[in-house]
């Protein structure tokens, strides 16, 4: 094996002696620069939760639920072309998909430092370049389906939730920073009068060159894996699969939370306490973010099944406490209320993607048992390459929440003055969430003939 090689034929993370001989540094090595890059995807996914809070002050004549839409549909375009970017990796590689995932997020950032200098710009072309932003949004679902390959099962946990965990804390990145550069004149490219002291293009100004290290990281630093490389009919057999809908139900429920939640709440904060600096609204990501992998750490220990059931109680009182205190209008017991709900999502977050790949390795083996050791290996390495499709795939589903949870306040607030009435739906899906992980991974009664117990297995 040379020193750095685009393509690696040779990858046995599960071989003890290979892992700590070579596999272990080469591993580590590309999920850096996949944090990376998947870092700068989150930040430019969610660039508008921040710019839409300035559009009013900079002269763009947009209604509230209009600026909920610019928040709203980024994650909508994300969640849709993360299909497409699942599939990427065992096609093109990990590597290749990396760099080109990365330079393409040129595009929403040079367009959005165009036209929020243009306060002439209609609605329906903003929400155009708005959508591009969802570009970034891709770069998850490719960036764990390429994770899940480099790591042995016993790891998948820490290093899925460490690369997700990376990427997450992106959207606390793009809220903390943001406002802090739309008051510096030095990236004004376009030399566009600034409104009330604000330079709104940085918001898109300032991720050009670390745009360009990522894409340098990984041209010079990561790898292709051969033994990634499937057909997408091959991955596609995951549709099939029962599991892979009911977690992607209950990643909604985590990751759909998180993402948004991160979306909306600067302009939440903004319409229901307007007393309140924004600048704070990155605290909510940022503990999302942070708590993950504790999320995967305690599945790899105690089981996914368990903590995201108990997680899915604690979202639902925190979502209760939101509730009251929004009702009150006392913004300590809505910001503590929430920042506990962003720490749930995080936690669950983990706990579910530690669950994917146990439940395809315990089907797979099950359908070979008794058959031996070479149709064990066959259907190990069967569940390695459905569940990276599914981490994607699931991935992918669950970033419809980028889209519904800004969009169901913006029309809350719009039918009825407030964002009560999403959050009693939000509430009711976290119900039904609770009941799926219990009735299917944690009862302990016969699932069917041909399928095993994976409440036994403690997935």
């Amino acid at each position: 094996m040379t020193k750095n090689p685009t393509w690696i034929s040779d990858w046995r993370p599960e071989d003890e002696a290979f892992w700590n001989a070579t596999g272990k540094t080469i591993a580590r090595r590309n999920l850096i620069w996949s944090i990376v890059a998947e870092h700068i995807g989150f930040s430019v996914w969610l660039i508008w939760s921040i710019v839409t809070t300035k559009l009013p002050q900079a002269g763009f004549h947009y209604s509230t639920d209009q600026l909920f839409q610019l928040i709203a549909v980024p994650g909508l375009i994300g969640a849709l072309i993360r299909f497409p970017y699942t599939f990427a990796v065992t096609t093109f590689g990990g590597r290749n998909w990396t760099i080109f995932s990365a330079a393409i997020l040129f595009i929403p950032t040079l367009s959005l430092a165009y036209f929020v200098s243009q306060p002439d710009t209609p609605f329906w072309l903003m929400l155009l370049i708005a959508s591009t932003a969802g570009l970034g949004g891709g770069n998850f679902a490719s960036s764990m389906t390429n994770i899940s390959f480099f790591f042995p099962d016993r790891m998948k946990g820490w290093a899925l939730g460490l690369n997700a965990a990376g990427g997450n804390i992106g959207v606390s990145s793009v809220q903390l920073l943001t406002p802090i550069l739309m008051t510096l004149a030095v990236f004004n490219l376009f030399q566009a009068t600034p409104v009330d002291g604000i330079f709104l293009q940085n918001a898109g100004l300032m991720w050009v060159l670390p745009i360009a290290i990522a894409v340098f990281g990984a041209v010079f630093f990561m790898n292709n894996l051969t033994t990634a490389k499937s057909s997408v009919k091959n991955q596609l057999a995951i549709v099939k699969r029962r599991h892979t809908w009911i977690m992607a139900y209950l990643y909604i429920g985590t990751f759909g939370s998180f993402i948004g939640y991160s979306a909306a709440f600067p302009l939440l904060l903004k319409t229901q306490f307007p007393t309140v600096t924004i600048s704070i609204a990155f605290l909510g990501p940022l503990v999302g973010s942070l708590s993950r992998p504790l999320g995967g750490w305690l599945a790899d220990r105690v089981g996914g099944s368990i903590i995201t059931f108990w997680n899915f109680i604690l979202m639902a009182g925190a979502t209760v406490g939101v509730l009251y205190f929004v009702g009150q209008k006392d913004f300590i017991g809505f910001l503590s209320m929430f920042l506990i709900l962003f720490v749930t999502t995080g936690i669950g977050n983990g706990s579910t993607y530690r669950m994917i790949p146990s439940i395809f390795r315990e089907e797979n083996l099950f359908r070979v048992r008794g058959k031996g050791d070479v149709a064990r290996a066959a259907a190990l390495k069967t569940a390695s390459i459905e569940s990276g499709a599914a981490v994607g795939f699931i991935g992918a589903i669950g970033a419809v929440g980028g889209y519904l949870i800004p969009s169901g306040f913006g029309k809350s607030i719009a039918m009825t003055g407030g964002p009560q009435l999403a959050l009693a739906i939000y509430l009711a899906f976290y119900g039904s969430c609770l009941a799926l992980t219990w009735w299917f991974y944690l009862r302990r009664s016969p699932q069917g003939e041909g399928a095993p117990s994976l409440a036994e297995a403690r997935v």
